[in-house]
């Protein structure tokens, strides 16, 4: 097999996957740390999915009033539905502050206030005193602050002489006897040229897989390759049945609308144009968690009061905001609006549909983003070599459900944890050992296989079923029927793989091959986030049954570890959350209900 295909190999201390947010963050921090760093990714950096990132950034920083790291603790675990993992969730919090300074440094333009400090707008869940007061919590760049980061990241990366193999397409990790990481094989997709990176460390920050749903606001490139390869070299996936949905895309496109725009004062509105979150939620009202937004949209729907020729979606209201606020806090969304849904947002309310947004889900790691797994009893097992940070990976600091801006910040705080753990473990340029001859077989035997496949169903027939039906059963509200016939509609759609046509046999510029794999890469995930979904028997955040609508701490305070095999059989294990801090600077939160 492997004299069939000629493989360049290439030697680096570290090599990242993936140029978004948390991938360039991590390149620029490992280059600056010294240690030779190759970054692979399929498009260009600054296209990276990162780059559509609206709304902001959280950290604790006071700029708008009173504000404390510990308040943005309390509101990620009761975000999270006492899910996250109580050690990271306080990482995080606490180092947001030093990563925005650094990041305003390193060039983020960020808005300002009057007195020429970073903006900071309110978000949902977001609070001080532990619920009882709105915290200003989201730092803005207007609302646009994903492409300012991403941008300054990649910018700082080259300056930092970070190598970019850009259009390289990861095939698969690269695995020793051992079940340690030795690197990736990938595909330069211009040439047609197959190329093996070397490396000490791995890292995965391939983003999300939104694509697996037939409405999200993801891009085209979020088919979660990441998720894919770990399935493939044997790992599980943590907790993938929460799948949060936001409340407010464009209806009919999909395309996102910052829950800024609600931090701004948008309001959300039903057909006879009462504002019905004062129902649902008293206090936060259009600022609750996204999920319980999501849910009352839904609600609302399904009980007649939607909007429109068919009652099927909200209105977010902005024509009480004056205008020149629009212009200079909110001015990409009244352009997407513009475009997307035909509207002038000064007039016209927008309509919305909650729409798949954020995986909360994927390779389970500690907050050092070093991948862990269920190994010998031990639920906290490292897999030397491999790393995952961003939406691929699952720390666990979103739990069942992520506050809007906490993940630009788990993008920078990760990337950022990799670079300094990685200077503490990797000796910059130490020798490479020996590889068996046979560590690529695997991965050829695929690329051969897919390559050549020749049954009768195109890639795109394929993945439309699949994304119907991950629609249709695993959306906002579930149930046990419904999950039950979406796992075994979605075991058919993961079988039928077997029965695909590539229709193109060249390995340049082969974009049918290249959506192939980007869908064998989906089916897994579907297929973990489904059976994960009907084995829950419980309601927690984004993960609602209606069927088991309370929360069951007794018997499912703990993450599911999803393996799916090459049959497409399934088996899930647990690990326990983390209900313990990281020192005395703040307590565990204990679980209570969760209201807003």
């Amino acid at each position: 097999m492997t004299t069939a295909y000629k493989i360049t190999e290439h030697k680096y201390d570290m090599v990242v996957v993936g140029a978004g947010g948390a991938g360039l963050r991590a390149t620029f921090g490992l280059a600056q740390k010294g240690l030779q760093t190759a970054c692979i990714t399929k498009v260009f950096p600054t296209r990276s999915h990162t780059v559509a990132a609206q709304g902001g950034i959280s950290a604790a920083l006071g700029n708008m009033g009173p504000d404390d790291w510990r308040f943005h603790f309390y509101d990620t675990i009761k975000g999270s539905d006492w899910l996250g993992d109580q050690d990271a969730i306080e990482y995080m919090c606490r180092e947001a502050i030093p990563a925005i300074i650094e990041l305003e440094h390193q060039g983020v333009p960020f808005s300002r206030t009057e007195d020429g400090r970073i903006y900071q707008r309110p978000f949902g869940g977001m609070t001080t005193d532990y619920g009882k007061g709105t915290a200003q919590r989201t730092c803005a760049a207007a609302d646009r602050t994903g492409h300012a980061i991403l941008h300054t990241l990649y910018q700082q990366s080259l300056k930092h002489d970070a190598r970019f193999f850009v259009e390289y397409f990861a095939l698969d990790l690269i695995m020793d006897e051992h079940g340690a990481c030795k690197g990736v094989l990938a595909l330069d997709m211009s040439e047609g040229t197959l190329h093996l990176f070397r490396a000490h460390g791995t890292v995965l920050a391939t983003g999300g897989y939104g694509r697996a749903y037939f409405s999200c606001t993801s891009a085209h490139t979020c088919t979660g390759d990441g998720g894919g390869m770990a399935l493939r070299a044997g790992l599980g996936l943590q907790d993938m049945e929460f799948v949060q949905f936001h409340p407010t895309g464009i209806y009919g496109a999909g395309c996102l609308i910052t829950e800024g725009v609600r931090g701004e004062g948008g309001i959300l509105r039903n057909a006879s144009g009462e504002r019905f979150m004062e129902r649902y939620a008293p206090n936060a009202k259009d600022l609750a968690s996204r999920d319980v937004v999501s849910r009352a949209m839904t609600l609302e729907i399904r009980e007649g009061r939607g909007v429109g020729e068919h009652k099927d979606h909200i209105h977010l209201d902005l024509t009480h905001l004056n205008p020149a606020d629009i212009h200079e806090k909110l001015p990409g969304i009244a352009e997407s609006a513009r475009i997307f849904a035909g509207v002038d947002v000064e007039k016209q309310p927008i309509p919305v549909i909650p729409t798949v947004h954020y995986n909360m889900g994927g390779i389970p790691t500690n907050y050092h983003g070093e991948v862990v797994q269920l190994r010998g009893g031990d639920p906290d097992a490292v897999v030397p070599g491999l790393y995952a940070i961003g939406e691929a990976a699952c720390v666990s600091v979103h739990g069942a459900n992520r506050l809007g801006s906490n993940s630009l910040l788990d993008l920078v705080v990760f990337g950022r944890a990799v670079a300094n753990r990685c200077a503490e473990t990797i000796k910059p340029s130490q020798q490479h050992g020996r590889l068996a001859g046979d560590a690529c077989d695997r991965s050829l035997a695929n690329l051969d296989k897919v390559r050549n496949a020749n049954g009768s169903t195109p890639t795109a027939v394929i993945r439309d079923r699949m994304q119907r039906t991950m629609q249709a059963d695993a959306a906002v509200f579930r149930t046990g029927e419904t999950l039950a016939e979406g796992v075994s509609k979605i075991r058919d759609i993961h079988a039928s793989f077997a029965d695909v046509r590539v229709s193109d046999r060249s390995l340049v510029w082969n974009s049918d091959l290249v959506e192939t794999f980007e869908l064998q890469n989906l089916l897994g995930q579907a297929l973990a986030t489904i059976t994960s979904a009907a084995n829950r028997t419980e309601s927690r955040g984004a993960h609602a049954r209606e069927d088991f609508p309370e929360r069951n701490d007794g018997e499912w305070m703990k993450h599911s570890l999803c393996r799916v095999g090459e049959d497409g059989s399934t088996s899930i294990e647990y690990r326990p959350v983390h209900l313990y801090t990281l020192d005395d600077d703040v307590g565990v939160v204990p679980p209570k209900p969760r209201v807003y």
